[in-house]
């Protein structure tokens, strides 16, 4: 990728973005939201965990996210006697009895790992150091994964018998919590047209993983004023009950506010989200626009608040 600058490159980043937009609604109704989020979690180099009921095409969401950019893809159906090996790989002796590593799925640039919730704290830790640290260790060997690496982790929200929630250290690795919610009527009579005939709309591949790279460099180095800086670090703090920068709801509704990850994802995303939408730098409505998704995972709330009816979104929203 040759470009003579990066306000250059920033133009050719907005024509990418469209084309992906345009690409990715052949074959996904509606949710344009939950895919916007999505595709800024990859450019932001985080990863997504989505919150929805069966049957709202999540997995062909990502599917379609992964041909359009031309990148590897996993799907990873996540049970109660799934193993850490069945996701990282595992070593076997070949036929010079010598030990030989067999790649698990999680090496591809997509992974979508489905009701991650259903399987215990130790094959979930696999998955999340993968995550984390973009290797995974096999008997004292490191293996890098492919670059981009981004993994779509789903939850499905109503059936809670046989799940091991993912707990909270583990959930601050996600950038962002998307809810996905039942289509509009116009939008679900579109799906089942097309769905139910004979015609299956192919998506063609928009961008390359070496553009992908590229841009989510470009995305790091946008520059930032120090007062939407300001207003994201506030925000965050503002969560952290007890301290003297907590909003009173955070004193009165939360048990614990969100930690430094989530000023991080808020800039990064922000930035994305500028980035996306043709400007050089975000301001403080870059940054509203990503808080929902990036916080409401990363605060809990009290008895009080669940007493109150008071939800998490609505505490965020009172601190904005």
């Amino acid at each position: 990728m040759k470009y003579n600058s990066d306000v250059e490159a920033i133009d050719s980043f907005v024509e990418k973005y469209d084309i992906l937009k345009k690409e990715i609604a052949k074959v996904i109704v509606g949710q344009d939201e939950i895919v916007k989020n999505a595709i800024i979690s990859i450019f932001s180099q985080g990863h997504t965990l989505l919150v929805g009921v069966p049957g709202l095409a999540k997995t062909l969401l990502v599917n379609t996210i992964s041909d359009v950019l031309g990148l590897s893809y996993n799907r990873i159906q996540f049970t109660p006697d799934l193993m850490p090996s069945d996701i990282i790989g595992t070593e076997i002796l070949d036929e010079n009895r010598k030990f030989k590593f067999i790649k698990g799925p999680v090496f591809a640039n997509i992974i979508l790992a489905d009701e991650i919730n259903r399987t215990p704290p130790k094959t979930q830790a696999a998955l999340l150091e993968a995550m984390q640290e973009k290797s995974v260790t096999v008997a004292g060997n490191a293996y890098k994964l492919d670059a981009p690496f981004f993994v779509l982790a789903t939850q499905n929200p109503i059936e809670q018998e046989g799940t091991y929630p993912l707990p909270e250290a583990q959930l601050d690795r996600f950038m962002f919590n998307l809810i996905l919610d039942y289509p509009e009527f116009n939008e679900e009579l579109e799906i089942v047209k097309r769905t139910t005939g004979g015609l299956c709309e192919a998506v063609s591949k928009i961008i390359g993983a070496d553009e992908i790279l590229f841009f989510q460099q470009l995305i790091r180095k946008i520059p930032v004023a120090e007062n939407v800086m300001d207003y994201a670090v506030k925000l965050v703090s503002k969560t952290r009950p007890g301290t003297s920068t907590a909003h009173d709801w955070a004193n009165s509704y939360l048990n614990w506010g969100a930690g430094p990850r989530a000023s991080q994802f808020l800039i990064i995303g922000a930035k994305a989200h500028a980035a996306i939408a043709g400007k050089y730098s975000p301001d403080i409505e870059d940054v509203k626009a990503i808080v929902l998704p990036v916080l409401r995972h990363r605060i809990i709330r009290n008895y009080k608040a669940e007493a109150d009816g008071i939800s998490v979104d609505a505490i965020i929203k009172k601190m904005m």
